[in-house]
């Protein structure tokens, strides 16, 4: 019996962007713990309990939209086709991540920002 394209197509999405969901944010999550522990100064528990919750948020976010763009619509059963489509699939879904990574990195460095400016006006005062 011979497995379709599309089931094949699946078999080979999911692991690829699993993988590259849990490889980015395990490296976005480990280094981002500084800018938490900078911005949530002496309180270190405060800090890794909000990057936990950023790295379930944005493991649930990512692994969501992996999911729901799933669907493959391949019009011919062909290999070539199967390539082009996983490409096309797995291209958007990589841009999509390196939106999110920045879109974090933003925030961390906005929450750094407002943390620094929050100090500088507690010395005026």
């Amino acid at each position: 019996m011979e497995i379709s394209k599309t089931i094949l197509g699946y078999i080979i999405y999911l692991p690829i962007v699993l993988f590259l969901t849990l490889y980015v944010g395990k490296t976005l999550f480990k280094n981002s713990i500084i800018y938490m522990n900078d911005i949530f100064k002496n309180r270190e528990e405060l800090a890794a309990a909000t990057n936990t919750l950023f790295k379930i948020g944005f493991y649930l976010l990512n692994i969501g939209f992996a999911l729901l763009i799933l669907k493959l619509s391949l019009h011919e059963n062909s290999t070539q086709q199967l390539i082009e489509a996983l490409s096309f699939k797995i291209g958007k879904y990589t841009i999509y991540l390196g939106i999110m990574l920045f879109i974090h990195l933003f925030l961390f460095f906005r929450g750094k920002k407002k943390s620094k400016k929050a100090i500088s006006e507690s010395y005026d005062h």
